[in-house]
């Protein structure tokens, strides 16, 4: 079935490469932001406008069948610094959303963050029932609009589900926006730049390919079973210490150094996909093999 598809925040990473996935399954699909693209794909139509401007917003999300909602204007870096841009905008702008999506056949799709939202966890991987702790204002900007979508799902019926993201990578990725740590070693290694690691690289993250999270977005368009939360990820961890070896097999010329570590960074992040992966078994992309891609994608945009 073709969806007429809406995602806000179409520009970002994840939103950018999942207008192009939803495309080519033949969705009709308009991507929201607030600029114009860089590369824009024939085949979605590209809204610019406001995501804060309330007339804007209604007018963007009318007789839509499922939007994605991949905005967020904080990162995990910064989070601790611009909360209130957290709080104050992105929080209660959502709600609105979710107001706007009232008595409406409108399924709703929120990019949560896997990585953050859970915090400190004894038992790895995490599973969606695990309470959630979060460490850091990015996090629990990100649980707020969580528990208040579940609260519009219980009092108005309505069609929404979360999905909770690991730590994805991939074509389209700019670490300089505060996340992406392989597409950082990879584009200061091929500029012959030092990589920055906070604390002693012993941090462990579960990477998703981009193109895994896609489809397992795309899969959640169709689900309509009672669950409210999937973890988007692989199950497996690597430390950036290991992320560092692979890319010393691709490239010898890799530079790096270790800093003090941050207050915002937990210290082990694994998420259960068992949940999603009854929806979607498709092999996942084996991370070394991903992470050369990548090398050779950023490579030969350097040529």
């Amino acid at each position: 079935m073709a969806y007429r598809v809406l995602i806000i925040g179409g520009n970002g990473f994840i939103g950018s490469n999942l207008a192009v996935y939803m495309a080519n399954l033949g969705h009709e699909v308009s991507s929201f932001d607030i600029a114009s693209p860089r590369e824009p794909d024939p085949r979605v139509h590209y809204i610019q406008g406001d995501f804060f401007d309330d007339n804007v917003l209604a007018a963007a999300i009318k007789d839509k069948d499922v939007i994605y909602h991949a905005l967020s204007t904080i990162n995990p870096g910064n989070s601790n610094e611009k909360y209130m841009m957290g709080y104050g905008r992105d929080f209660i702008q959502t709600v609105k959303l979710f107001a706007m999506l009232q008595n409406t056949d409108t399924k709703l799709i929120f990019l949560s963050s896997g990585g953050t939202v859970y915090g400190h966890q004894d038992i790895q991987p995490i599973k969606e029932e695990a309470v959630a702790r979060p460490i850091n204002h990015y996090g629990n900007v990100k649980l707020c609009i969580e528990n208040t979508l579940r609260i519009f799902d219980i009092q108005a019926k309505s069609k929404m589900t979360i999905a909770r993201i690991s730590n994805p990578y991939g074509p389209g990725q700019d670490y300089s926006k505060g996340v992406g740590f392989i597409d950082a070693v990879i584009k200061k290694t091929l500029a012959g730049e030092e990589i920055e690691i906070w604390g002693d690289g012993e941090i462990i993250r579960d990477y998703i390919h981009i193109s895994d999270v896609c489809r397992m977005l795309a899969v959640l368009a169709d689900y309509s079973g009672p669950e409210r939360i999937f973890n988007i990820g692989t199950s497996r961890g690597t430390s950036q210490n290991e992320i560092i070896d692979i890319m010393r097999k691709i490239d010898g010329n890799v530079k790096f150094s270790y800093r003090p570590a941050r207050s915002v960074d937990v210290k082990k992040l694994i998420l259960d996909n068992s949940k999603i992966r009854g929806l979607d078994s498709t092999e996942m992309k084996d991370l070394e093999i991903g992470i050369k891609e990548l090398y050779e994608y950023q490579k030969e945009k350097l040529s």
